[in-house]
């Protein structure tokens, strides 16, 4: 019995790790929230993803490579750092 539950337990959880975030119907679609990016002095946007309620991806800034997570309704800027 402890087994089986183990089992169910282990494969919810992997379940929900293999499954990617989505975007939520009230999001700024993708491609506006890039152009955001870029209008905020970013040159490139090479990864944007929904990951834990928000936008969050990476890009080149002043010619510096950075991550950034942005606002998924408004597609602004709420944290950036230098990409390491």
């Amino acid at each position: 019995m402890k087994f089986a539950a183990i089992l169910v337990l282990g494969s919810l959880a992997v379940g929900s790790a293999a499954r990617a975030d989505q975007p939520g119907p009230d999001w700024m679609p993708m491609e506006q929230v890039k152009a955001k990016v870029m209008e905020s002095g970013y040159s490139e946007v090479t990864k944007l993803e929904a990951d834990d309620g928000q936008w969050e991806g990476e890009g080149v800034k002043n010619g510096q490579k950075m991550e950034f997570h942005a606002d998924p309704k408004t597609g602004a800027i709420v944290r950036e750092k230098p990409d390491r």
